[in-house]
């Protein structure tokens, strides 16, 4: 028996959990016409089987038709959904791992254009900023329509064979009734707590009816809004003793915030640069006041914060979404004393930003995320021992070099600068990015490990290649920035690159021109205004940074509004021009033929870049492929990927990443495991 405080077993109710990591509930939006069919199942499976005791689905399943699904979510509302929560149950149970799935209503966070056209409900008919339906305001006749819903969905999930239910009550509609800020109904169902609480207890007394005593039911709830006029701690303490005095309530999850704009949001679920673990004292004192057993997740990112949260009392089960995402197998490298070994979640947050723009959960550095069922996340070793080279250790290249070593090949690595990392190593210099150096940390390691040859300080060319008699060769040589946007005076401007770099000093008076819409010019916007200078950042597209998206962007508009920073869209810089020791911009616009022109002592602009590939095509007329691949056998994972077109040729060539086309570090990294499983 390990006396790991995170490996020790824990007893809810009937059911004794292996240990005490879990995955709480999350919608990483896979489920295919609102059923958790293979791919969902899979996902859930990996981490099953890699020692996770219990694995929280859904986020949230939705237990009513006029609730509809705002992030791809469960139907729990629909019997076909049964059969299918069932096989994904049996496929955890096969490996001792606990199922749950959270339920609710979503109330107003939703909108009235998805799934059925009915119209979003709520308590008070003001609108949520972040999903812009105005609700109808509740009727009786919906509240008791509503707690059957919910009686309903909590016998379909017993049903399936499921251990035990979650209710979601922060943002949802059971939440948006308990608090003030959200309830305008009369009594019984407004006013004083009591009457607020009337609703989830009903839904309480429904489930119980319908489920028996023995089901697990737990609540997640916001114990404390954080904002005036909100749920205070105080309240959020009566909540939790009402709901243990109803005997009907087996564990509680602890939130601390609200999620109804993009940074309150982040307040509750950190990006990083953020504090780790903010919420954590607070979900213990929740436990020793209420004395319910008690889960809590907000950016509990590595295995040292977990077990602290386990060993020092304040919670009996630790969640590790986020992280989970990044390694699935981070319990099993726990018990096998191979903690070093644990892929790093580095707080970027793609996979929640890609949820709320309205796709799939997808993690920055580990494509098989998502993507079990193509794409393993323990590489197969390949039959025939091959010599791999490497031009560029970027993401992209680093991947590439780890998944050949990983099968089995020898690899060498050729990396112009003195360090690996490439845009990342860039983006790392600002502070609250520097988390992001872990993508290529975690690689540099497990090339090491591997024995993988790095070669530093060496621009490559197509000799150095074909002096080692590689079998094939990976360009991951990355891009430069894009230059060339502007009619006139490409010249006078410079790059955010140049300024994240400290090659080129902030102006006095700045404007930064994005067409790109990445973290490149926000991350400099920042680095300007934190010298004092007065920035503009400017657009033509008719919303900034969308590339950066809702989460990531909380942090950047908290610093750069507390600035002399300026926010222009549907604006195009057109030139640039010498005026005096000034520069002349003259801007215009896509939507008409309006000019006009201002002065700036610094132009910056934000193009992207544009492929470094003079290696590739010196290699390409010397290799098998002629660098073609087959788009169907690589999507597929089916036939060769890599025709013989020449042969004379002695190895086979791609290139990857931005050596391919401006694109991000998911882009390159998932290129190169998924060709580089297939050699």
């Amino acid at each position: 028996m390990s006396r790991d405080p995170l490996l020790q077993p824990y007893t809810l109710k009937h059911l004794t959990l292996k240990n005490r990591v879990m995955t709480t509930s999350h919608e990483p939006a896979y489920p295919e016409d609102g059923m958790p069919k293979d791919r969902y199942r899979a996902y859930h499976a990996e981490r099953a089987r890699a020692g996770v005791a219990l694995t929280m689905t859904a986020g949230s399943a939705i237990v009513s038709r006029d609730s509809p699904p705002a992030f791809t979510n469960v139907l729990a509302y629909k019997d076909e959904v049964v059969p299918w929560m069932a096989k994904l149950t049996d496929a955890c149970h096969e490996h001792g791992c606990a199922v749950m799935i959270q339920l609710t209503h979503l109330g107003r966070r939703t909108r009235w254009d998805k799934g059925d056209w009915l119209p979003s409900l709520a308590a008070a008919q003001d609108r949520e900023p972040a999903h812009r339906a105005s609700p109808k305001l509740l009727e009786e006749w919906d509240i008791a329509r509503i707690i059957t819903d919910y009686a309903d969905a909590a016998e379909r999930m017993q049903a399936a064979g499921l251990d035990g239910i979650e209710l979601e009550a922060y943002g949802h509609l059971m939440d948006q009734i308990w608090s003030p800020l959200t309830n305008d109904l009369d009594p019984p169902y407004g006013g004083s707590l009591e009457n607020r609480m009337r609703f989830g207890l009903e839904v309480l007394s429904a489930i119980r009816a319908r489920v028996g005593p023995e089901f697990i039911v737990g609540i997640r709830y916001a114990a404390d809004e954080a904002q005036a006029g909100g749920i205070t701690v105080e309240e959020g303490l009566q909540i939790g003793h009402r709901l243990k005095a109803t005997g009907q309530v087996d564990f509680l999850n602890i939130i601390r915030g609200r999620v109804h704009t993009d940074p309150a949001l982040t307040d509750v679920i950190p990006v990083q640069g953020m504090r780790s673990a903010p919420h954590l004292d607070f979900a213990g004192r929740v436990r020793a006041e209420v004395d319910l057993p008690t889960f809590h997740a907000a950016r509990i990112p590595d295995v040292a914060t977990a077990r602290h949260a386990i060993s020092s009392g304040l919670l009996d089960m630790v969640g590790m979404t986020r992280a989970h995402m990044a390694d699935p197998h981070i319990v099993q490298k726990v018990m096998e004393g191979r903690e070093d070994d644990i892929r790093p979640c580095v707080g970027a947050t793609y996979c929640l930003d890609r949820i709320y723009q309205g796709g799939e959960a997808l993690c920055i550095h580990n494509p098989s995320t998502g993507r079990e069922l193509s794409l393993p996340h323990v590489i197969p070793p390949a039959g025939t021992r091959r010599n791999a080279v490497i031009v560029g250790a970027g993401p992209g290249g680093l991947e590439a070099a780890r998944v050949a070593a990983e099968r089995g090949h020898d690899v060498t690595v050729f990396e112009a600068a003195s360090d690996p990392g490439g845009q990342i190593r860039l983006t790392a210099q600002t502070p609250r990015r520097a988390e992001m150096i872990g993508i290529i940390d975690w690689r540099m390691a497990q090339c090491a490990a591997r024995d993988v040859t790095f070669r530093f300080n060496s621009f490559a060319e197509a000799q150095d290649v074909t002096d080692l008699s590689p079998d094939m060769v990976v360009i991951a040589t990355g891009g430069m920035p894009e230059v060339s946007v502007l009619e006139e005076g490409n010249d006078l401007a410079v790059t955010g690159w140049d300024i994240l770099s400290g090659d080129v000093k902030p102006g006095a008076d700045v404007l930064i021109y994005d067409e790109a819409g990445d973290h490149v010019s926000l991350q400099a916007a920042e680095l300007i205004a934190a010298s004092g200078a007065t920035v503009e950042i400017m657009t033509r597209d008719r919303s900034f940074s969308p590339e950066v998206m809702g989460m990531n962007l909380v942090p950047y508009m908290r610093t750069l509004q507390a600035q002399d920073t300026v926010f222009t869209v549907t604006r195009r810089l057109k030139g640039i021009t010498r005026n005096g020791n000034r520069l002349r911009a003259r801007i215009g616009t896509d939507y008409s033929d309006h000019e006009d022109m201002r002065d700036f002592d610094q132009v910056i602009v934000n193009q992207g870049t544009t492929p470094l590939a003079d290696l590739y095509f010196d290699l390409k007329p010397l290799s098998r492929n002629l660098g073609a691949v087959d788009h169907g056998a690589l999507v597929s994972g089916q036939g060769a990927l890599f025709l013989d077109h020449n042969p004379d040729g002695t190895f086979t060539l791609y290139r990857i990443g931005d050596a391919v086309s401006a694109r991000n570090t998911h882009a390159a990294i998932y290129e190169a495991m998924r060709m580089g499983v297939r050699w």
